[in-house]
């Protein structure tokens, strides 16, 4: 299983399944990270947390945690 957590700087890929329960689940969703979208990892914070994101054509800093219950392909 590859998560957003696992992809490289400028790779492009495809949500394909979102992990978690509940609340965390439900904002990662409003943040418009939902099932076939679109993700393209466009910069990592010096120390590796968070990650900076475009989705839907905007730009979206999410946490290490949470990209780990972003699967991808």
């Amino acid at each position: 299983m590859k998560t957003l957590r696992d992809v490289k700087i400028g790779d492009t890929v495809k949500v394909v399944k979102l992990h978690g329960e509940g609340a965390v689940k439900r904002r990662i969703m409003d943040m418009g990270l939902t099932k076939g979208v679109e993700v393209n990892l466009r910069k990592v914070a010096p120390l590796g947390d968070p990650l900076e994101i475009t989705v839907r054509g905007y730009e979206l800093s999410i946490r290490k945690a949470d990209a780990q219950m972003i699967e991808v392909e």
